[in-house]
């Protein structure tokens, strides 16, 4: 299940390197690159909780083997794609396939374990996240930068291939047999369609209307966003007061801690992914780093997360209290630093280095702690329901983290002229400071208590 969720984080990551490479080949526009980034994460977060569901109704294991056989047929029709139009559309069904994979991995993890057996099973599904940022930012430069079979960018992609049919294979031995859980729990068709009508009202024109500089449209569709969320909210809320099954159960939002988390796991999302798709614009637009120098070089974020997220349990009582609210600081930090020591087109020097590790491990903090304390309070007949939030909004972080922060990083660039070393570390300049606040907002929520 591990090496299935790694694989779907690999392919959100693997793309940021391969970018700059497919806008050529492509001829993609900077809107057409963002969907082709943010494509997969589209779908993937609006399907996320009817994946959940789903897994709930039909299975685990058949959510699984499903799930893997969609992600890897998209793969390969990404990696066959002749434009960036095919590619868009085939990443949004590899999101889909992921969607329906991903939320059964902490549901099962909800499911069969307890206790120390279960702190220990998040801390190495957090690892697998990490490692899995780690390894697409240098399998992605490896790839690309190598060129195989003359392939280029679109090794990206087909090496989920062999992957996927192994898991495909093993899996079937492997994964424990569906018990039926969850059976007569009807889908929440008419949630599904106003929650992702409300998330792709929100996402397109955060990565469109920039470049069509703003037209009625975009703030249009912002506008009916949030009124079909709030549509969303108050079905849902009817919903359960009828006895119905909704896409999100209102009493698991009102756990403990379940809101605060929320906000906390979308602004660690957010700014990880903004942060890594800024970045590798500007190591390869800007100061013309290969795939594989730029992956390098910002893989110590990814290992700083990893290493982080593995011991800080083993830390004292007193310091863990603090995590959260440090860790976002940290981030602030981090990312600050980045846009100072690259600041002049400049290589950053240690300083740059420093800055890697510090928002590595400053995310770690705060995502660690927030997504244990928030299942700790989690019943095992609410877990696909409480998986499917929290992942959906890992990953909508992300979404709205390449769309909003990518959109302000290209139209500086734009607004400056040609996208040179020193414009383009302007640019990046701009888009930490906006990264920052985001953390310092999140550190602002991790001094909040939890209501008991």
């Amino acid at each position: 299940m591990l090496t299935a969720q790694f694989m779907a984080v690999l392919d959100v990551f693997i793309v940021n390197v391969a970018a700059p490479t497919v806008r050529a080949e492509l001829h993609a526009s900077g809107s057409a690159l963002q969907l082709i980034v943010a494509g997969y994460t589209i779908t993937y977060a609006v399907l996320l909780i009817t994946g959940a569901r789903l897994g709930d109704l039909f299975g685990h294991r058949r959510a699984v083997l499903g799930g893997l056989a969609v992600f890897t047929a998209a793969s390969l029709a990404c990696g066959l794609a002749q434009s960036s139009g095919q590619l868009i559309a085939f990443r949004m069904v590899q999101g889909a396939g992921a969607a329906l994979l991903v939320p059964q991995v902490l549901s099962l993890i909800q499911r069969h374990f307890a206790g120390e057996a279960r702190t220990r099973a998040l801390g190495l599904y957090a690892a697998a996240l990490a490692v899995g940022a780690a390894a697409g930012q240098v399998l992605g430069g490896l790839l690309v930068g190598a060129d195989l079979f003359g392939t280029g960018w679109r090794a990206a992609f087909l090496v989920n291939v062999p992957v996927g049919v192994a898991l495909l294979v093993l899996g079937r031995g492997a994964l424990p047999a569906d018990t039926g859980r969850g059976a007569g729990r009807r889908l929440d068709l008419v949630g599904l369609v106003l929650l992702g009508g409300s998330v792709s009202l929100l996402t397109v024109p955060l990565v469109l209307g920039q470049e069509q500089d703003w037209p009625l449209w975009s703030w249009l569709c912002l506008a009916s966003s949030v009124v079909l969320f709030a549509l969303f909210c108050g079905y849902e809320s009817a919903l359960a007061r009828r006895g119905g099954a909704p896409l999100i159960v209102p009493r698991v939002l009102r756990l403990p801690g379940i809101g605060l988390a929320v906000f906390r796991v979308l602004a660690v999302m957010a700014v990880n992914a903004g942060y890594l798709f800024a970045l590798t614009l500007h190591l390869q637009s800007g100061l013309g780093d290969g795939p594989l120098r730029a992956g390098l070089t910002v893989a110590p974020t990814a290992v700083a997360f990893g290493a982080v997220g593995l011991t800080w349990r083993r830390w004292p009582a007193r310091v863990q209290r603090v995590l959260i609210p440090a860790g976002f600081a940290l981030a602030a930090a981090g990312a600050l630093g980045t846009g100072l020591a690259l600041h002049g087109g400049g290589d950053g020097g240690a300083v740059l280095h420093l800055s890697f590790v510090a928002i590595g491990a400053g995310l770690a903090l705060a995502f660690g702690p927030t997504l244990t304390g928030a299942l700790a309070t989690v019943r095992p007949e609410d877990a696909a329901d409480a998986s499917g939030l929290l992942t959906t909004m890992t990953q909508l972080g992300m979404l709205i983290g390449v769309a909003a922060f990518g959109t302000l990083f290209l139209g500086r660039v734009e607004s400056l002229g040609a996208p040179g070393a020193y414009n383009s570390s302007d640019a990046l300049l701009i888009c930490t400071y906006a990264l920052a606040a985001v953390a310092v907002v999140g550190a602002v929520s991790g001094l909040v208590r939890r209501r008991r």
